[in-house]
């Protein structure tokens, strides 16, 4: 493997846990602490994102190398880095949780490569002093379902992480799936993320929790130099345009989720990234049938706190969260208050334009905004298909009872009220797009409506088809889900509603935390 150029600037401009040994312990006044992977059994390189593999200049050699496996699977420290695991505490299912950190995350180093500076993170490497009481390992199906979605969501569009590179440990690794007390042992494996920064909302929070202005201000100049050089005020003032600048890119993402139709499954804040990127890939799920109530998370059942329709205001809540944070050091709470009022008013109306694009209508006005509340209603009621129905109202010659048949998980039950009431919806919509040249309409919404997402079946197989370890069904996904928004013919048969046998299937539409 040819000579990597990196840097180790998150260690050396940051103060660092003092203590290094690895025993789980409270970290106090550190952004850091200094770690090594754990050394896997028998590593196995899975599969690689090709793309990102060329961003971050390795070469297929590269890849194909003994150096390289080594360092995926953290078998190897390369020469000159210093592996960290982060510190940052925050709020879990609403609630403070004090410190929490890198438990099972083990940041390498930061690359670079054509002016660009990336950091690689081992998920799954091994302990660390956050681990608690879990062991810093991840388990294969997990590993596959954050690899696929990653990059499934880089192609989409919507803001996040990447992941380079999937392995298997040769280790295997005890995990209660469903926490009902049935441990297994399950394969061991590890994702290699990348991402400008892993800065959570929760890497600024643990400072305020515990008092310590001294490096929290130190945090917060570290990462407006790297990550945000536009801001050129200084103390008080470059706080709030920071916060305004997170606020800003947390809308776009959360506005990208709805609409592709994307749950993120535990947007504590310490899962929200500060650069506005979807990150921590764990009990996530795409919409099937429209339910703006769903969660895809098992834990998160009852309260449903994390459902699809409450992301926008769960964002906010997080933010507000950050606010209280920076307002331990600017004690001025206006212009922080007015930014997070300015998110729900922003939000809602973005919202309503994404909607509108979404529908191939070219402006938001009132009637629109009167179509898409009925929409919804409707999609819930008659549980379409969120990524079927506007795909097949993108084409250009769209029968509209052939969208509700092939889009509908229940056209057969449905009253003639509700043909009725979609009757009177398509008639409503067709007069709004009556002036927009078909092709013209189809080309703009096929461009905001994907054809293929990974849904959680789809993940659910390519897991099994690993696990007795053939690998080719990741690869397809992949490939596939690098063009969402092409036909792609090939690929039909993964363009099509939910199976039944996936309606209540662990992994399917049963998942919680644990990987």
């Amino acid at each position: 493997m040819k000579p990597l150029e990196f840097r180790n600037r998150f260690v050396e401009q940051l103060p660092g846990d003092k203590h290094t040994t690895n025993e789980r312990r409270q970290v106090i006044q550190a952004c850091y602490s200094k770690v090594h992977p754990r050394k896997p059994t028998n590593p196995e390189l899975i599969h690689v994102a090709d793309e990102l593999r060329d961003q971050l200049g390795f070469t297929k050699a590269d890849v194909d190398s003994p150096e390289f496996l080594a360092l995926m699977s953290g078998k190897s420290v390369y020469s000159g880095t210093i592996p960290y695991a982060m510190c940052y505490g925050g709020h879990q299912f609403g609630h403070w949780a004090g410190q929490l950190g890198d438990g099972r995350a083990i940041n390498l180093f930061q690359l670079l490569h054509q002016n660009q500076i990336f950091t690689l993170q081992l998920k799954g490497s091994g302990e660390t002093p956050y681990s608690r009481s879990a062991d810093g390992l991840a388990v294969l199906r997990s590993s596959i379902r954050e690899h696929l979605c990653s990059e499934a969501m880089h192609y989409l569009g919507v803001p996040t992480t990447r992941s380079l590179a999937l392995l298997r440990t040769g280790d295997e690794v005890l995990r209660d799936v469903m926490y009902d007390g049935n441990s297994e042992y399950e394969p061991g494996a590890i994702v290699c993320r990348v991402s400008e920064s892993f800065l959570r909302f929760g890497n600024f929070q643990i400072f305020a929790g515990r008092g310590d202005e001294e490096t929290l201000r130190t945090l917060i100049d570290y990462t407006i130099k790297h990550y945000f050089p536009a801001i050129k005020n200084h103390g008080n003032a470059a706080i709030v345009e920071l916060f305004r600048e997170v606020s800003r890119r947390t809308l776009n993402m959360v506005l990208h989720w709805q609409r592709v139709g994307f749950v993120h499954g535990v947007m504590n804040t310490d899962n929200m990234s500060i650069l506005g990127q979807t990150i921590d890939y764990g009990p996530y799920g795409w919409l099937e049938n429209y339910d703006p109530n769903w969660t895809p998370n098992t834990t998160d059942s009852e309260e449903r706190r994390y459902r699809f329709g409450a992301q926008p205001e769960v964002a906010q809540w997080n933010l507000m969260q950050l606010a209280n944070t920076f307002y331990f050091l600017t004690k001025e709470p206006k212009e922080l208050e007015e930014i997070l009022r300015d998110f729900a008013t922003d939000y809602n109306q973005l919202y309503s334009k994404m909607m509108a694009q979404k529908l191939g209508l070219q402006n938001s006005s009132t009637q629109a905004e009167t179509v898409i509340k009925e929409l919804e209603q409707l999609m819930q009621r008659s549980e379409i298909d969120y990524t079927i129905f506007f795909r097949e109202l993108s084409q250009d010659n769209y029968e509209f009872s052939y969208v509700l048949q092939r889009s509908s998980y229940r056209f057969d039950s449905l009253k003639e009220t509700d043909h009725e009431s979609w009757q009177c919806w398509f008639k409503i919509y067709s007069a709004l797009i009556a002036g927009i040249a078909p092709k013209e309409r189809s080309e703009k919404m096929k461009n905001r409506n994907p054809k293929y997402v990974l849904r959680n079946y789809m993940a659910q197989l390519a897991i099994e088809q690993a696990e007795t370890g053939s690998y080719e069904l990741i690869d397809e996904l992949y490939t596939m889900l690098k063009q969402p928004y092409n036909e792609q013919p090939e690929y039909e048969k993964w363009y099509k509603r939910r199976p039944d046998w996936a309606k209540n299937k662990v992994g399917c539409s049963m998942l919680s935390c644990s990987s």
